[in-house]
């Protein structure tokens, strides 16, 4: 059973599409970069959203759960405040490491597949949930690389990570594409052998082939690849909450207003542009 108390399509809540994500009229969720909120607060338009009964889940960056140094309190007190002051149901943040020796990577980094780096996340995160008001959802990130000598598929990585952290997934169906377009590999092998009883949502985002690989951009249109993959996983679990990320080159209103329809026409949700 989801924790979310709702259900259907949402939109990422960024400042330079404010205005565009207020005017939807059968927005019921929205997600919100934790680190973009200064102690916590929302800003006006956030927080007028939250007032309208619009859920807003806080999606953090910068935890790097699966580094190998302990989770820094701060930061997960920071995750915390955001879901008090928005009076969030869950928070999520990224199955990656973006800090090492002190230094900041800039990007999320996958984890190596090994039982040890395992043991190390299932330690971080459950001192993240210990600190949490409330329950977390992890996303498996795209990948550009993996580490060699994996000891363990991603299914069994995550599967295993979940029963033991008692974790919520966050499932990025354009993460799973790309990293099946950059292994080689199906997509439905791994949708189809994950725990998605364990989904408490979906991230659906645009990306763009570069020398040979896929970039999870969220700066383009979300793909008809991405979308068939979508209904793929709608025809066999049905996800409480799906929702598109876009973080740049924002598009004009009708054209984000018909990607988001695209969007619910493959989930088989209601649309919320009209």
């Amino acid at each position: 059973m989801s924790p979310l108390p709702w259900s259907g399509l949402g939109l990422g809540w960024r400042a330079e599409i404010s205005g565009l994500v207020s005017m939807l009229p059968g927005l019921q969720f929205s997600e919100v970069i934790a680190e973009s909120l200064r102690g916590g607060a929302p800003p006006p338009a956030l927080a007028i959203l939250r007032e309208r009964g619009v859920t807003v889940i806080p999606h953090g960056i910068s935890l790097s759960l699966g580094g190998a140094e302990p989770v820094a309190r701060k930061r997960v007190a920071h995750l915390a405040a955001c879901a008090q002051r928005l009076r969030s149901p869950l928070v999520s943040e990224h199955i990656a490491f973006v800090r090492a020796g002190g230094m900041e990577a800039g990007h999320l980094l996958p984890v190596p597949r090994s039982r040890e780096a395992l043991d190390v996340l299932v330690r971080n995160v459950r001192q993240a949930q210990h600190l949490l008001p409330v329950p977390l959802a992890l996303e498996p990130i795209a990948a550009l690389f993996d580490w060699p000598d994996d000891e363990l598929s991603e299914a069994d990585f995550l599967a295993e990570l979940l029963w033991r952290t008692d974790a919520w997934l966050l499932l990025d169906i354009a993460n799973i594409y790309a990293n099946a377009v950059n292994r080689g590999s199906d997509p439905m092998e791994l949708l189809e052998k994950l725990p998605l009883e364990r989904v408490a949502y979906v991230h659906v985002a645009g990306g763009a082939e570069h020398d040979g690989l896929y970039h999870d951009t969220h700066t383009h249109a979300t793909s008809p690849a991405v979308l068939q993959l979508l209904a793929e996983l709608c025809a066999r679990h049905r996800p409480r909450a799906i929702m598109l990320e876009r973080d740049g080159a924002y598009p004009p209103a009708a054209e984000l207003y018909a990607e988001l329809d695209l969007i619910a026409d493959a989930a088989r949700l209601t649309r919320i542009t009209t």
